[in-house]
């Protein structure tokens, strides 16, 4: 039996780009998988010749996205009028990946080229500002993800039902809060704390940057799950996409909090 047997009950992730996706288009009835529950997942038109998921392929393909990202931040640090442009397309190709996971071999590549422009632009205004913050973010959003992974691996931090719970509610209730800020901005107003540089604003941000944080935990634990139960060949892509996700989130939030510590 697997030791995954909660997730069945709870979301996989509060980064909505892993959630439902143990739904695939693969044939097979192999009893080899642990969890019997994700047998009835695991029907559909794939075959089994073209492979299954696997770690080692996954964290490939991350490094793939990893390197398009740095080249489109290269290209964006010189061209911060698209900003607004890269921002938009990012997040349709987000969208229409979450919802066609089977098009992630193509649209992930395509979505962290544009998500590095948008970063490589943004980080070019904030090191105007600030000389320096941009290698610092860098650092911190790398330096996380390797503690996170090493505190995975060696069962440090485990992501149990009820932390998982409290990730994802609190990945939610951002999402809300930010999208009435936007809505608010829209009129002239704002929620004041999320941007203010006081011990608020900071606090605010520290909080954020967590759950952000936990979030690569969840995503460490459905790429190490979909890999057991031999998910689609296509899904070591989608993986890495959802990972990325959640490390510009990461990468954006310590910008901004290091922003707000740097112009007190």
């Amino acid at each position: 039996m697997s030791k995954h047997n909660a997730l069945n009950r709870f979301g996989r992730s509060g980064n909505p780009a892993f959630r439902n996706h143990f739904n695939t288009n693969q044939t097979t009835t192999d009893d080899s998988v642990r969890n019997p529950s994700y047998q009835n997942h695991l029907h559909t038109n794939q075959s089994l010749s073209e492979g299954t998921m696997s770690l080692d392929g996954t964290v490939n393909k991350t490094g793939i996205l990893l390197a398009l990202c740095f080249g489109g931040a290269y290209f964006g640090w010189n061209a911060q009028a698209l900003v607004l442009p890269a921002a938009l397309i990012g997040f349709v190709i987000a969208l229409f990946t979450i919802f066609r996971p089977k098009n992630s071999p193509y649209t992930a590549p395509a979505y962290a080229v544009v998500e590095g422009v948008l970063l490589g632009a943004i980080t070019a205004v904030f090191e105007a500002m600030y000389p320096g913050i941009g290698i610092q973010a860098i650092g911190l959003t790398f330096g996380i993800l390797a503690t996170l992974l090493f505190c995975y691996k060696s069962g440090i931090v485990k992501p149990t039902e009820n932390f998982r719970l409290m990730v994802v509610s609190a990945t939610g209730g951002i999402a809300i809060l930010y999208l009435v800020n936007i809505i608010m901005s829209l009129f002239g107003n704002s929620i004041g704390f999320i941007h203010s540089n006081g011990i608020g604003g900071i606090a605010f941000s520290l909080f954020v940057v967590a759950i952000a944080s936990f979030n690569l935990v969840l995503d460490f634990d459905f790429i190490e799950e979909g890999s057991e139960v031999g998910l689609p060949k296509y899904m070591e892509w989608y993986g890495a996409f959802s990972l990325m996700v959640t490390l510009v989130w990461l990468y954006l939030e310590i910008l901004r909090l290091l922003a707000k510590i740097r112009s007190r």
